[in-house]
């Protein structure tokens, strides 16, 4: 048996048998002769002249493990695959950068993407044909695999000058694709413009179950953050009640796990019940960074309780014992979606008891089942509303929720556990990284910043190879050059925990990496940078992304990061830069503001006069820790209780025995102060 998924074992493994990958090693005995993504895949398709077939998918991804089984596992499949291709299995967490380009083909060639996604390419890269799942047999409006397989063969024997044309042409589409955003027409804006930008994002949302959009929906966290700070920033309560409205009904929803806590992917339905169930660890990540803002402005209770959960959840189920995090759990266990999570009526009766009328009801579980047949809990009825419906204390049915859920989760943990993608990312652990220290703040939890700072730590030792940032670690062994959104993450993490923890360093390793993004991957024309590095040779197009995906743009995340360090470092080139990028994306964050979620929040950062707040002197930390029970998007908090000499900002703050506290714009710094409410007068101003 192959890691308990498929009954299905080959004699002799193929190429895939040597990596690390859990998704490529899933396929490392599948009969198709898999090459992992290297050169000599594609020097062996020159030499035989076959085209390469780049399949591409993830270890928590349910189709992917579908057409597994179809078609990649059927000997016959196989054996065709074998002799009319080079095939190449290839992870997208592992090379993100080969995902990204073959995504954008296929997006290109058909107008939508996903996985598993197929692509048809030359010896050169060069893709001509794609599509995601095929069946087995022509269905779904779709040909069959081996259809698809056996047409791409004809066409590259008979009809070889088209091919090559069609690639051609895709690559220098993809090329001149990937310049955009670069030349966008330099507008100015204000609070005015973002207040446009918030509008804009309400009129995608659903105002009845919460989210952007129809089904399938994703988390937005992006957007939730940028309504709540422009709340924050306006006093807009449509911004507020949409933001709460969507994060609340996530975490009533099924999205969450209402025993174990943690986020799934996304749900296939308006309402949040039913999820994709695989979980990501940077979904749960950004979502507890959101509920912080949220919990920092309300102060309600139910934010605390989600955001404690899902860090519970992450540090259970997903951390390595050296310190590292894991990227996902599957979706599948038994061979089904879902099956861990679900509970059929008799599932349920044997622990909750049938006459558990009031419970039932609160879960939402019922005997017909809420899903497929069984049940998927979710927060069906408020507790308020069910307390009065049966005349009970708001206190004792919370107190028999919480009973109910232990004995659940008791029972659930001895169910077969869905599988563990357990290669550990760079920029998945910063964004978790960020989260931990974001949460400490918030709450107020020593343990969680000293956790954040273990991790930090770890995080340099494990993915840095003699100076050299790589993207991917998994026992003991980091491999890949590290991307933009590896090292642009990282650099955001380093900043704020600097800022949340008092220990400067992390500011001087931000300004380090820094330096290095700005000397590898920087773009010719001085403003964007590009996904990869100037060093890497093994894809034909270097992309310049600009929108949020799944997880915040990288770039401008790096906007972010270069304003700070300007400030910090007192550098107006780091600035300006930053300054020309927010620029160059304000007029297309206007007109597409949930694609371009955390470029609009920092543009209302730069909106509300983006300062840096230094506390200086023996109770710096205390007054620091005073100012950041606040939500404060505009400002960057340093303490030091002595002057560090290599961090320009805190030079001449210091006055022997004396705190004080100083509020530094791009242009110069204020007197000092000593009041915290004048220090928070003055940031808002």
């Amino acid at each position: 048996m192959r890691h308990g998924r498929h009954a299905y074992l080959y004699k002799m493994p193929n190429k895939l048998i040597k990596e690390q990958s859990p998704y490529l090693l899933q396929h490392a005995h599948n009969p198709v002769d898999w090459y992992p993504w290297c050169e000599e895949a594609f020097e062996d398709a020159r030499q035989q002249n076959k085209p390469v077939l780049v399949s591409i998918g993830y270890a928590a991804c349910h189709w992917c493990h579908v057409m597994e089984k179809e078609s990649f596992e059927n000997e016959e499949v196989a054996g065709y695959m074998n002799g009319h291709f080079i095939c190449i299995k290839v992870d997208r967490e592992e090379h993100p950068d080969v995902d990204h380009l073959y995504m954008d083909a296929l997006q290109a060639m058909s107008g939508s993407g996903g996985w598993p996604l197929n692509v048809f390419v030359n010896h050169k890269k060069e893709p001509f044909y794609g599509g995601t799942y095929f069946p087995p047999r022509p269905a779904y409006s779709r040909p069959s695999w081996i259809q698809v397989l056996e047409w791409i063969s004809k066409l590259w024997t008979e009809q070889a000058d088209e091919v090559a044309g069609q690639a051609a042409q895709m690559i220098a589409h993809l090329r001149q694709a990937s310049q955009m955003g670069l030349t966008s027409p330099v507008k100015a804006w204000d609070m005015a413009t973002c207040r446009e930008m918030a509008e804009t994002l309400l009129k995608q949302a659903d105002t009845v179950y919460g989210g952007f959009g129809n089904a399938p929906k994703f988390p937005g966290t992006m957007a939730i953050s940028f309504l709540l700070e422009h709340y924050y920033f306006t006093g807009f309560e449509p911004a507020l009640k949409q933001a709460l409205l969507s994060l609340d009904a996530m975490i009533a929803g099924g999205i969450y796990d209402q025993l174990g806590g943690g986020f799934a992917r996304y749900s296939t339905d308006a309402k949040w019940l039913a999820p994709h169930f695989e979980k990501m660890l940077y979904d749960n990540a950004l979502i507890i960074s959101s509920l912080c803002d949220a919990y920092m402005i309300t102060k309600e209770e139910r934010y605390i309780i989600i955001i404690e959960e899902t860090i519970a959840f992450i540090e259970r189920e997903l951390k390595d014992a050296t310190g590292g995090y894991y990227s996902a759990l599957d979706a599948d266990s038994e061979g089904e979606e879902g099956k861990f999570y679900t509970w059929t009526w008799q599932e349920w009766c044997a622990v909750a008891g049938s006459d558990n009328v009031m419970l039932a009801e609160y879960f939402g579980v019922n005997e017909k089942g809420n899903w497929e047949h069984t049940n998927i809990l979710h927060e069906a009825v408020n507790v308020s509303e069910l307390g009065a419906k049966y005349n009970i204390q708001e206190d004792e049915l919370k107190e028999r929720i919480r009973e109910l859920k232990k004995k659940l989760f008791a029972v659930r943990a001895k169910r077969e556990r869905p599988i563990t993608d357990d290669k550990s990312l760079l920029s998945w652990n910063a964004l978790m990284n960020s989260a931990l220290s974001k949460a400490g703040i918030a709450l107020e939890n020593e343990v969680y910043l000293n956790r954040a700072s273990e991790h930090m730590d770890w995080m340099l030792n494990n993915f840095d190879k003699a100076g050299a940032l790589l993207h991917t670690w998994k026992g003991g062994l980091a491999r890949i050059s590290a991307n933009l959104d590896d090292k642009a993450y990282l650099v955001q993490a380093l900043l704020q925990l600097a800022a949340n923890t008092a220990d400067n360093k992390w500011v001087l390793k931000a300004h380090e990496i820094t330096e290095e993004i700005l000397q590898n991957f920087l773009h010719e024309n001085g403003d964007f940078f590009y996904y990869t590095s100037v060093h890497q040779k093994d894809i034909p197009v270097r992309k310049v992304d600009v929108y949020d995906g799944a997880t915040p743009s990288a770039n401008a995340v790096m906007a972010g990061n270069l304003m700070i360090l300007g400030l910090c470092m007192e550098r107006s080139d780091l600035h300006e830069q930053a300054f020309s990028m927010l620029q160059k994306t304000q007029e297309k964050a206007s007109r597409y503001t949930y694609s371009f979620g955390h470029w609009a929040t920092l543009l209302q950062r730069y909106a509300a006069n983006m300062k840096i707040v230094v506390c200086s002197g023996p109770d710096s930390r205390g007054k620091a820790q005073e100012l950041q029970k606040n939500l404060l998007p505009q400002s960057y908090i340093l303490t030091s209780e002595k002057e560090i000499s290599d961090l320009p900002i805190l030079k001449n703050k210091f006055l022997k025995g004396q705190t004080r506290t100083f509020v530094c714009t791009q242009e110069a710094c204020l007197a000092p102060e000593s009041d915290a409410e004048r220090v928070l007068q003055l940031i808002k101003q």
